[in-house]
Formats: C-alpha cells, structure tokens, sequence
C-alpha cells in the first residue's frame, strides 16, 4: 500500500474548514483514503496556524514543517513568484509534499481554495 504527504499553506486566518475541505477534494481527486496519509506538511512560519493545526490534530496526522530555504531548493511543477515574494520560496504545498516524503513524486499538483492551498505526494517505497 502506497503513502503520502499532504503539502498545505494558507493565508492567516484561514479558515479550517476551507483548509479541510481542499484536503478531502485532494484527496479524493487522487483516489486516496486518509489513512494512507504519513503527515501534513507546511512551511515553519504557519506552524501555529490554527487551519492547519486543527487539520491535523482532525485526521490524526504530524504537522511537519520547514523553512523557507529548504522548501525553495526542491523542483515543484508549479512555482509562483507571488508566493515567492510572500513567504521566500515559490512553493509551500508542493515542496513541503515531496521534502516530507522524501524521494516521492506530486500525486495531485497543487490546488486553490480563496484562502489554502493544497498538493499530495506519493511517498517511493
């Protein structure tokens, strides 16, 4: 049975139901059940962003996070210098997905939601 990494960032004051219910849409776009699911990851600064804590604490799973610099460094397929200009790398959820999975791959590229965003890897055996 495969595993995955949910990668999520959002806005302050997201709200956790806006965060949850991209989860369950990424999620389901990719045919995967949350008990595959290894961890939630996002970038260090939203470590106590209550979406994303209220997330994970939900479903059971570890809030990984990492700082900008590391996230910046991994290949995602969909970089935004709006991002980049906001938080110092072009991708939260995606390189948070694969830096948290190791040597995976995106399952589901990154989606939107007003306030989240949202991206699932596959963890490689």
């Amino acid at each position: 049975m495969s595993a995955y990494v949910v990668g999520a960032g959002c806005s302050l004051g997201c709200p956790p139901e806006e965060l949850d219910g991209l989860v369950e849409e990424v999620l389901a776009a990719a045919g995967v059940g949350a008990g595959a699911v290894r961890a939630l990851a996002t970038i260090d600064a939203r470590a106590g962003e209550p979406a994303l804590v209220a997330t994970a604490r939900r479903r059971g799973w570890p809030l990984r996070t990492h700082a900008p610099a590391a996230l910046a460094a991994v290949a995602v397929p969909t970089p935004s210098p709006v991002v980049a200009a906001h938080v110092g790398t072009p991708s939260v959820a995606e390189a948070a997905a694969l830096l948290t999975a190791g040597d995976g791959r995106i399952v589901v590229a990154k989606r939107r939601s007003a306030h989240a965003t949202c991206a699932l890897a596959e963890v490689r055996p």
